[in-house]
């Protein structure tokens, strides 16, 4: 949830440059599907005909300046322009009024792309290849088109409806931009473990696109990130100087061809890095006999359910936390946030974070700024607005002070019993428009004692440690390691939640 600053000019334009009906005039507003940074996503009728679709409702008190109008409105157009491809979630309206803008489009019913092989309970190196042939064509489609997606992950794609032979499709374009061949971008976007060497660089194009997508598939095929370490700004140095662990287990059981695509995919040198099209043409997505039929190991199975999970209960507690803070608590970080907003904008840039850490003495490298930047930028929008800024400050220092955790533990411990047991867990789940699949494995990996119930002690562990009691060992130099199960947060920009 973000703060206003309460000051500053107020914003009045529109997002589309037509008037449009009322939404409530031809759909019907259901239950709601996922909560992110800038929209609420709900399930919609249209009353014409009964059909269901997805809506996604931006309200315009969180546009707080002119960049951000444009980029919902880059949104809209981006979907447009991709929505005739058979898998790219299709766009279906805009609506607008005074306080909201509507994005009505295609209803995925199916699922995010890990839940559906945690579900399954085994899946192979085939299908892995028949994913990967979605998703690269996805990439190739947006570059044909001259798009840049920039936040390929498995929580954009998700499947069109819960059948065994559902499509898989691709969402959120709220990160997109267009752009022309040659072309290098600077600004620093995306998701942790997922973001190209290049883009921490600050210069690069649409092969930055691939590495994401090659990250996807290092996961699919060994249920752990290339790269990781506790913190962004670790995983971001190992991205930059870590090498691709194909070694450890589970990588001598998967063919030399799926492992061939993979270091293609995860070439450093976008310069050499394969294309999407090449990645299309590669033996291991076109010949389904070198993609073996045989199930994955369980442990890759195991790795992938908390990769996707665990980090739920941290998400929720971060937005509790942030939610609490007094006035009195953050007036100090209001009067910082104004002396590097220095154009009143109120959001601050790279620059502005740069010269005002400067201001006040700091001495951080700038790969440690562009670190802090990306953990705070929550909403992928390149700046930081304050309510940003107040939870970045919050995440940063690891949320040690015992009133919050007690706090947010609070929150979640609704009888007061001193336990967080799975049906309160499940209870704000609901509360926070996220997922309750696998509370169990959650609860299994905080639950020290295996008494099936967090107690304060785990919790305080588990917010502070990010994966401390999980049998995680930390990367030292050599990066031929075993990544044991847990990861926290999948999103430096975690809306936390999926949009659509």
């Amino acid at each position: 949830m973000k703060r206003s600053l309460g000051s500053g000019s107020k914003i009045t334009h529109n997002v589309l440059p037509y008037q449009t009906p009322r939404l409530r005039d031809h759909y019907t507003l259901g239950k709601k599907l996922g909560q992110g940074q800038f929209g609420t996503t709900y399930q919609c009728k249209e009353k014409a005909t009964g059909i269901e679709y997805a809506c996604k409702s931006i309200p315009k008190r969180k546009l707080l300046c002119k960049e951000d109008y444009e980029d919902v409105w880059r949104e809209i157009q981006i979907m447009h322009h991709l929505s005739e491809h058979p898998t790219v979630v299709r766009i279906k309206g805009t609506y607008e009024d005074n306080l909201f803008v509507h994005l009505v489009m295609e209803l995925c019913a199916g699922g995010e792309l890990f839940d559906r092989i945690i579900q399954r309970g085994h899946y192979t190196e085939r299908k892995a290849a028949q994913l990967m042939k979605t998703i690269a064509g996805v990439v190739e489609a947006c570059h044909s088109l001259g798009v840049m997606h920039r936040d390929f992950k498995p929580e954009n794609f998700l499947f069109d409806t819960p059948d065994e032979d559902a499509k898989l499709k691709a969402t959120d374009f709220g990160l997109s931009v267009f752009y022309k061949p040659g072309q290098y971008l600077s600004e620093v976007v995306g998701s942790p473990y997922y973001v190209a060497p290049e883009v921490l660089h600050k210069h690069y194009g649409p092969e930055a696109d691939v590495w994401s997508a090659g990250v996807i598939l290092y996961i699919l095929l060994s249920g752990v990130p290339p790269f990781w370490a506790e913190t962004d700004n670790g995983i971001f140095k190992q991205i930059l100087n870590g090498k691709v662990d194909l070694v450890s287990e589970p990588w001598p059981q998967i063919s030399d061809s799926a492992k061939d695509l993979v270091r293609k995919m995860l070439e450093r040198d976008p310069k050499k890095r394969i294309s999407a099209h090449q990645v299309l043409c590669h033996p291991w997505i076109v010949d389904d006999n070198v993609a073996p039929d045989k199930p994955l190991g369980s442990a890759v199975l195991s790795r992938l359910k908390q990769f996707s999970a665990m980090n739920k209960l941290k998400k929720m507690a971060l937005r509790v936390i942030a939610e609490r803070l007094s006035e009195e608590e953050i007036g100090g970080l209001r009067q910082l946030f104004k002396m590097i907003d220095t154009d009143n904008s109120g959001t601050i840039t790279f620059e502005e974070l740069e010269k005002g850490l400067r201001k006040v003495g700091s001495e951080m490298m700038e790969a440690d700024i562009m670190a802090l930047m990306a953990a705070a930028d929550v909403d992928n929008s390149g700046t930081i607005d304050y309510g940003e800024f107040l939870a970045a400050t919050l995440h940063l220092n690891k949320m040690e002070r015992e009133e919050n955790l007690l706090a947010a533990f609070a929150f979640f411990d609704k009888d007061g019993s001193g336990y967080i047991t799975i049906d309160e867990l499940q209870q704000a789940c609901k509360d926070f428009g996220l997922a309750d699949a696998h509370l169990e494995d959650m609860i299994k990996e905080i639950d020290t004692d295996n008494d099936g119930r967090i107690d304060y002690g785990e919790f305080a562990t588990m917010m502070r440690k990010g994966n401390q009691g999980l049998g995680a060992r930390t990367m030292r130099g050599n990066l031929n390691f075993n990544l044991a199960d847990a990861l926290e947060g999948k999103k430096v920009a975690g809306e936390g939640e999926t949009d659509s």
